[in-house]
């Protein structure tokens, strides 16, 4: 999907987001982060943080930058971080595709149901290992197309409608491990049933 597609679409997702979306992502979405044992002054970098879901799972020892396209995402997610106080977390709207910070510039990276939303999800990735430091640990949580023939041709029926509401749904998993050059440590589900992997990587740029 074009750039200007994506602004459109969770610019309207903004104010439902949590309400639509909480249940299904957040219990990935915290139990990725709580393994992926943060440090005391840890960099850590949230891409596509959206509404904040993320916010209370992260300990405050560390420093969050969060980044995300839309602005009304990150209005709420504002919210959040006055609400609550969360002093160690800053918001920057951004392009995940062209990320503005320096090389090696974070510790860990956190990526939540973004690649199968973003135009180009290998530069993203790309844009993703720059900035995290060279052994440092890139976390992916996301939609990828099941290996259930059946579930499979499903998903290739409704990826038109998915895209239209904000993600493709057609995504390889081994396509993107191996095209994005990923050191992969873990790969699992949470359930047996489950569309979303969890994938736990080392940058090795």
């Amino acid at each position: 999907m074009e750039l200007e597609s994506i602004k459109k679409i969770y610019a309207g997702y903004s104010n439902v987001y949590d309400v639509l979306f909480k249940r299904f992502f957040y219990p990935r979405i915290k139990h990725a982060i709580t393994y992926m044992d943060i440090r005391p002054g840890e960099r850590i970098l949230d891409v596509g943080v959206g509404t904040g879901l993320s916010f209370s799972v992260f300990p405050r020892h560390c420093k969050v930058v969060g980044i995300d396209l839309s602005t009304e995402m990150l209005k709420k997610a504002r919210e959040k971080i006055e609400k609550n106080g969360l002093d160690n977390i800053r918001l920057l709207g951004m392009d995940a595709m062209s990320i503005g910070f320096r090389d090696d510039s974070f510790d860990k990276v956190f990526i939540s149901h973004v690649v199968s939303v973003v135009p180009d999800p290998y530069r993203v990735m790309s844009e993703v290992k720059r900035v995290c430091r060279k052994g440092g640990q890139v976390v992916i949580v996301n939609h990828f197309k099941s290996r259930n023939k059946l579930v499979e041709t499903a998903e290739k029926i409704i990826n038109p409608v998915c895209k239209k509401i904000g993600w493709r749904s057609d995504l390889c998993l081994n396509e993107f491990i191996d095209r994005a050059g990923l050191q992969v440590k873990r790969k699992y589900t949470l359930k047996k049933l489950d569309f979303w992997h969890i994938l736990f990587t080392t940058n090795d740029k």
